[in-house]
């Protein structure tokens, strides 16, 4: 039996529609390197095929007719701690995707957009990224920075350290831990305790929550 190398995304999809688990399933194997593990339709299903499959990257999306998505997320997550989440949804409200991102995923991507756009999505939060199209970033940042949200981080904003905003602009432009090493000279577990304390002041608990964070308090500029 062959053992997958490092570079395969080994893919879950779960969605309670049977057509569009079997059409992600053609589009997403058209791609040398990603190779669709199991595809599940509830729950159930999705933990039992995160735990025997081993996917690194789960495929969920939120609406799934009598069940939520998001409610098993933490399961999914603990299941297959080395599978990263990106949310599939046609779900478009802005409170269940800043939701989405507070639990976990790394991306999220609206079924309304062309199969090549899924597709990047895939490639980039694979390779440690996080992923929202433009538009959507937009709607999240209004929302984060109406009139009448109060901040109540100010005072973990007012408490970074120079390096610790270098860090965060970095995160913004899409670096691994690695890469902003090497852009810092420092090492990779330097890059790591800067995060932990970065996620403790702010208050957020990963790294596309922390981007969404940094566009909206304006601690790193959107890419164009």
């Amino acid at each position: 039996m062959d053992r997958p190398s490092n570079d395969e995304i080994r893919i879950l999809i779960v969605d309670h529609h049977q057509l569009v688990r079997t059409g992600l399933r053609m589009l997403i194997e058209t791609v040398p390197g990603m190779k669709v593990v199991g595809k599940a339709s509830n729950r159930s299903e999705a933990l039992d095929l995160a735990a025997s499959k081993k996917p690194n990257l789960i495929l969920l999306e939120i609406d799934l007719g009598p069940e939520d998505g998001l409610d098993f997320l933490a399961e999914l997550r603990e299941t297959a701690p080395k599978a990263r989440v990106l949310i599939l949804t046609g779900v478009k409200e802005i409170e269940t995707h800043l939701r989405a991102a507070r639990m976990g995923a790394v991306g999220l991507v609206l079924k309304e957009h062309a199969g090549d756009v899924l597709l990047k999505a895939i490639k980039k939060v694979h390779q440690g990224e996080v992923w929202l199209d433009r538009s959507m970033m937009s709607s999240l940042l209004n929302e984060m920075t109406a009139p009448d949200k109060v901040d109540p981080d100010a005072a973990g904003i007012a408490s970074l350290t120079d390096r610790e905003q270098g860090v965060i602009a970095l995160i913004a432009e899409g670096l691994k831990n690695k890469q902003i090493a090497e852009r810092l000279c420092i090492s990779e577990t330097t890059v790591t305790h800067h995060l932990s304390s970065i996620f403790s002041k702010l208050g957020v608990s990963d790294r596309l929550e922390l981007v969404i964070y940094a566009f909206a308090h304006q601690l790193a500029k959107m890419p164009r």
